[in-house]
């Protein structure tokens, strides 16, 4: 045995951190998940730990602060732990690089070809003049007066569009937001949907509102009281559904039905919707 390695093998440790680390656990009792619900490290962590995998790890900090945690948790002494830890990953570290494939500095042998380096270089600058002539030749579009003759078919554009907005006017107050404002306390109410869904049930309150959903289909009403809700449309009054206090039922609710009832002249009996006596 040479000098070297009597050196070396006095430096290496009988057993790693992991096999110190797991003879501790053993000796107390301990299962790895008493130590992970101690430690509060996950299972496989602490599984790398022992078995010295420590490439299963994040990185060479948690490597060490796991294992410093685990130590501490067994009562070890933390720094022989973390000794132990840092000679194996340098270990692990010197292995990797022995077993590289990549190029190395110096190493002649595992350099690419002279040739090959020259035709990627020209290939390089071929592209690059490629581009800069590209570049050059097209830097000239859209200066001088085009923008005066691209302008024009935009504002030819407009016509039609500000004609056919005259053309087919549509009243406001069909696209605003149905809102039902409870004039009195404790008024019972539901609002639902064309297939039953509820939107709202709760007895309301005095001044409180509901906004009706724009994108609910069919919206429909059921109260005893349509006498104590106000409506609006868009923020326009709109006749209430009765008024006087009559249950009314499915009856339909969106700015369109509502302003058809106001339209008929049914605003005080609930005609498209049913009226229970």
């Amino acid at each position: 045995m040479t000098g070297v390695e009597e050196v070396d093998a006095v430096q290496l440790p009988l057993e790693s951190a992991g096999q110190i680390l797991r003879r501790a656990r053993e000796e107390k009792g301990l299962s790895l998940k008493d130590i992970a619900d101690k430690t509060r490290i996950s299972l496989h962590h602490l599984e790398a730990i022992e078995a010295g995998a420590f490439s299963r790890l994040p990185g060479r900090t948690y490597a060490l602060g796991f294992s410093r945690t685990y130590a501490r948790a067994m009562e070890l002494d933390e720094n022989a732990i973390m000794g132990t830890v840092r000679a194996e990953l340098a270990e692990c570290e010197e292995r990797n690089a022995s077993h590289s494939g990549g190029f190395e500095p110096g190493d002649p042998a595992k350099l690419p070809p002279r040739g090959l380096v020259w035709v990627v270089g020209i290939a390089a600058l071929f592209l690059f003049v490629a581009s800069m002539v590209f570049i050059t030749r097209n830097s000239g579009i859209g200066t001088g007066p085009d923008p005066l003759v691209v302008d024009e078919p935009a504002v030819q554009a407009q016509i039609p569009t500000e004609r056919s907005a005259q053309t087919t006017p549509t009243p406001a107050t069909t696209a605003g937001q149905v809102v039902f404002t409870a004039l009195e306390d404790g008024v019972w109410v539901r609002f639902y949907d064309a297939t039953g869904a509820r939107l709202l049930e709760k007895q309301m309150a005095h001044g409180e509102r509901f906004a009706v959903p724009q994108d609910i289909e069919a919206p429909q009403i059921w109260t005893g009281r349509p006498d104590a809700f106000a409506i609006t449309i868009g923020g326009k009054p709109v006749p209430k559904l009765a008024e006087d206090d009559i249950v009314m039922r499915d009856v339909a609710i969106s700015a369109r039905a509502l302003l058809a009832r106001n339209d008929a002249g049914m605003a005080a009996n609930g005609g498209t919707g049913a009226a229970i006596n």
